[in-house]
């Protein structure tokens, strides 16, 4: 019975996905945002989530010095949130059916000067970002665009769903290494030279994270890029893409410099500098983050 429900739940994802990919590019924005108003209508315990996010986080992010927001009210925010989710479905859908060439080919490449002086070190690069602007189709440009690359994500409960994931990405050159012991893949692939994409910016655990602040509060990070730059001597570049109107643009920062400090208050003190890039991501571009996440869950009885 399982089994039946995993393929009825794969075929329907394609066929969903095949629907978004026929949508014509010229009406994508205008239905990416009724998409995203649906999301906000039938999904009402993620709206919850996001508007208590923004609740907590306005009156750090306020006094922000790249504070930039569409809006003062947490319900703006909110709204213009969820249509840039909706129009980043639909390019995702597109991509997976072959048809988002030209998203890539629309891409503005910013900092690219940092890209090439840590790519000419050699040992590969730690792509460091966030769940900000259209994620997915970063990760499938870097394939696309400067060869073989690999991302760290989890693997899905549904296997079948799992593998037509994996073969429409590698239509991009693009593989996945799994979470669940990661860290052996990860350093095999910088060892050969390709950019390894790792999103950490959401809540870990005691046991693999450490507590930071966020947005004036405390969160659980994960210490997984600091302790893998320090492994590899692979350089970490904060790597972020956004959306301005129709286009997108990714911007390379430099690199990320590490102290020698590999004590548990130098880990620490790393990832706390880690999350302060995607911190300055929000205050920048407040509706292209991902607010439906509960980022802070747990911090509270651990910083109490």
């Amino acid at each position: 019975m399982q089994q039946t429900f995993w393929r009825l739940q794969a075929a329907l994802f394609y066929s969903l996905t095949l629907a978004g990919a026929l949508i014509p590019a010229a009406a994508l924005q205008r239905l990416g945002g009724m998409v995203g108003y649906v999301l906000w209508s039938l999904l009402p315990r993620r709206r919850a989530i996001v508007m208590d996010n923004l609740k907590h986080a306005l009156p750090y992010l306020n006094e922000h010095p790249l504070w930039c927001p569409p809006g003062s009210q947490a319900t703006s925010i909110a709204s213009e949130n969820y249509a840039n989710l909706g129009k980043s479905l639909i390019e995702i859908c597109q991509l997976y059916h072959g048809r988002g060439d030209h998203l890539i080919a629309g891409i503005e490449l910013r900092g690219l000067e940092h890209y090439e002086t840590a790519r000419a070190k050699g040992k590969g690069i730690i792509c460091f970002s966030g769940h900000c602007g259209n994620w997915e189709l970063m990760a499938l440009a870097f394939s696309r665009l400067f060869g073989d690359g690999v991302v760290v994500a989890r693997r899905q409960n549904n296997p079948f769903f799992n593998q037509m994931v994996e073969r429409m990405r590698m239509s991009y050159r693009s593989r996945v290494i799994y979470k669940k012991g990661a860290f052996r893949g990860i350093l095999s692939a910088l060892r050969s030279g390709e950019l390894v994409g790792i999103l950490a910016d959401q809540a870990a655990g005691p046991e693999d994270g450490v507590l930071v602040t966020m947005m004036g509060r405390k969160a659980w990070a994960t210490k997984a890029p600091v302790l893998i730059a320090r492994k590899s001597g692979a350089p970490l570049l904060p790597v972020f893409i956004h959306r301005e109107g129709e286009r997108h643009v990714i911007t390379f920062y430099p690199e990320h410099h590490f102290s020698g400090d590999m004590s548990d208050h130098g880990i620490q003190k790393e990832t706390q500098a880690l999350s302060r890039y995607v911190e300055n991501f929000v205050a920048a571009h407040p509706t292209q983050w991902y607010w439906m996440h509960r980022r802070w869950k747990r911090a509270g009885e651990a910083s109490a």
